[in-house]
């Protein structure tokens, strides 16, 4: 069976980590395969919205450590550049999806697959969800972007409990501290997940890479900077066809069909 499944339906496409007999835990392979997937979704305009999960009892261990020591032990230079080939270039896609990306996370996510859970832009929790940031346990620092999204969504203070402690986070804990925006029963995250994609790929997908860029700034840059990307992104937003659609529709009482454009 192949590291990664593509599913495409109504918009969404469904990316499932698949290596559950390891707690869809990063080979070499893996994270090969799954940049190269997410790289191509941002190019398909077929893509509307796309959900990430992981198949069986966890959403991803991050990093397979078995492989890593197999690496080291044979003087490969991979583990060691593997933030900078892989893990940077995977998160910096994410983030940078102009379409909208949610995260539904079933059991663990642990070091670098809590993290591409934290870049997604929406994250669904099944109740036995767990987010672990594991790297201080193995003499590492934190990857994949943490030290940036973990803060935006918890706070410093919570993560730096998190990546001090290295102590696992359930799902309504997760809730609580806005990590997670919803948590379902066990079994429901993924159709939760593709439900919400779905009619956020029914939406005007413009808007919200838009919508994406303009908080991207906001969240890190001055209030001068946020002011000028609202007005760059809101021109841009309404010279689209969809813009024109919505307000027309809303003159005329009607339900507006968004194309993306």
């Amino acid at each position: 069976m192949p590291e990664l499944l593509i599913d495409d339906a109504d918009g969404v496409r469904t990316f499932t980590l698949n290596r559950p007999e390891a707690f869809n835990s990063f080979t070499v392979a893996l994270k090969e395969a799954f940049l190269d997937a997410v790289l191509e979704a941002a190019k398909d305009e077929s893509v509307r919205a796309v959900v990430i999960t992981g198949a069986g009892k966890a959403f991803c261990a991050g990093q397979d450590l078995k492989e890593h020591i197999a690496l080291l032990e044979a003087g490969d230079p991979a583990p060691l550049n593997t933030v900078e080939l892989h893990y940077n270039p995977l998160v910096k896609a994410i983030i940078g999806m102009p379409k909208p990306v949610i995260a539904a996370v079933n059991g663990m996510a642990a070091g670098a697959g809590a993290s591409i859970a934290y870049a997604s832009d929406l994250r669904v929790a099944a109740e036995s969800a767990r987010f672990l940031m594991a790297f201080a346990n193995v003499g590492l620092t934190a990857d994949s972007g943490a030290s940036w999204t973990l803060p935006r969504l918890i706070g410093h203070g919570r993560a730096m409990e998190m990546m001090l402690l290295a102590q696992p986070v359930d799902a309504q804990d997760a809730l609580r501290t806005g990590m997670v925006g919803q948590v379902v029963p066990d079994g429901e995250a993924l159709s939760t997940a593709q439900a919400l994609a779905r009619r956020l790929a029914a939406g005007p997908t413009t808007a919200y890479a838009k919508i994406k860029e303009a908080l991207a700034v906001g969240s890190g840059g001055s209030l001068d900077d946020a002011l000028d990307a609202e007005a760059r992104t809101q021109a841009e937003a309404g010279a689209t066809a969809d813009h024109r659609e919505a307000v027309a529709a809303f003159v005329a009482k009607r339900t507006p069909r968004f194309t993306g454009r």
